[in-house]
């Protein structure tokens, strides 16, 4: 082979691979591992990531410093994490899988609670403060940037002074979880059009709904 079509060659390889990571996107839902927190609203990132991966049926598999399991849809590829490291340690995994899967900060997706909001709303950002919440502020330290896409779900803020704690660790009601079941297939469209779509249409079209 000539050194022209060797170069040409290995343009078009580095080209291909910078658009395929262009069209690749890391879907975080932030929780705690173990079976005591399964159903707690701290876990919301969990529970709408379980609930993505089973409208495109595909099953998490255990992986470094989570699990992890990934889907195309619509020419896009959509890699799922749940980190393993506990809340306060998030940033370490989604660092991680950032770097293993190339895929930059902007087409980061972190799905997290927030008590600041009505139970069930809808909030996508392009950036923001922590908030108080200890995942979002390890992923802000690791990542040395707020500048980064969330979605948030809210929870809402029904507790006594003091209680917050045991509230965002406290299991859904049953009202709640009756409302769960629109709530999460929602939940699943947003992810996917974040990835289709783009950030702003889907701020614009799911914010407050």
């Amino acid at each position: 082979m000539k050194l022209k079509d060797l170069i040409f060659k290995l343009f078009n390889s580095k080209q291909l691979e910078k658009e395929e990571s262009m069209k690749k996107y890391l879907i975080v839902g932030l929780g705690n591992i173990g079976e005591k927190y399964q159903n707690t609203r701290h876990n919301i990132g969990f529970k709408i990531l379980d609930e993505v991966a089973k409208e495109h049926n595909v099953s998490f598999e255990t992986d470094k410093l989570g699990d992890v399991t990934s889907f195309r849809f619509k020419g896009r590829t959509f890699v799922l994490l749940k980190p393993s490291t506990f809340m306060n340690l998030s940033g370490k995994a989604v660092k991680y899988w950032m770097q293993k899967e190339k895929i930059s900060v902007d087409n980061l997706l972190i799905v997290t609670d927030d008590l600041n909001i009505d139970f069930g709303t809808i909030r996508v950002k392009a950036k923001g403060s922590d908030g108080g919440h200890n995942g979002l502020k390890d992923i802000q330290e690791k990542l040395a940037t707020n500048k980064y896409p969330r979605f948030r779900f809210g929870v809402g803020s029904n507790y006594s002074k003091g209680r917050q704690v045991d509230y965002v660790l406290g299991e859904w009601t049953s009202d709640e979880e009756s409302q769960l079941i629109e709530r999460l297939p929602k939940s699943v469209e947003v992810i996917t059009s974040f990835g289709t779509a783009g950030l702003a249409n889907t701020m614009n079209n799911f914010n407050g709904k």
